[in-house]
């Protein structure tokens, strides 16, 4: 099964460790960006690796290419910087290096994976708003937890669920 990034928008803080942690990992340059919106939402913006990627299926040069259950990576060698990928994004997230004219985007930390590490914008997050895991194993917490907000009835908005009167 494949693992992804989930982001708990709940919990981002907007402390930006995350951005800082990948531009660590990747020599100065982040693939991590966290945008504030309306002053006061904080959104984690990094490659989705999607399971069907776009940027995949357009390179001419195939030179994007999904490493088997895992991320999609850019064999720079291949790459002729000619941005269809980062047109077709669904999320904006590839950035042409215009010093060596081709394409670059979050590779998961791949040699971090490789160690058995979790990325680095995950390990780095104080507030455990990033989590790295498999999909279904990620749903399956956010289902259990919105379970436990209709029992307890904690945070439930607009609605209420309250129990049938008993007969």
């Amino acid at each position: 099964m494949r693992k992804v990034i989930f982001m708990d928008l709940n919990r981002c803080i907007y402390c930006r460790s995350c951005e800082v942690a990948c531009e660590r990992e990747h020599n100065g340059r982040s693939f991590m960006s966290v945008l504030l919106l309306d002053e006061r939402h904080p959104v984690p913006m990094n490659c989705r690796h999607c399971e069907k990627s776009p940027c995949v299926a357009v390179c001419p040069t195939r030179a994007l290419v999904r490493i088997e259950n895992g991320p999609v990576i850019i064999e720079t060698m291949k790459c002729i910087g000619c941005s269809l990928c980062a047109m077709v994004c669904p999320f904006g997230i590839l950035e042409l290096d215009y010093l060596n004219k081709v394409m670059r985007k979050c590779d998961l930390c791949i040699h971090r994976l490789n160690e058995g590490k979790l990325p680095a914008c995950v390990s780095s997050c104080p507030a455990r708003a990033l989590t790295y895991d498999e999909f279904d194993t990620i749903m399956r917490r956010i289902k259990e937890k919105a379970a436990k907000a209709i029992i307890s009835g904690v945070g439930l908005e607009p609605g209420i669920v309250i129990s049938p009167p008993e007969s």
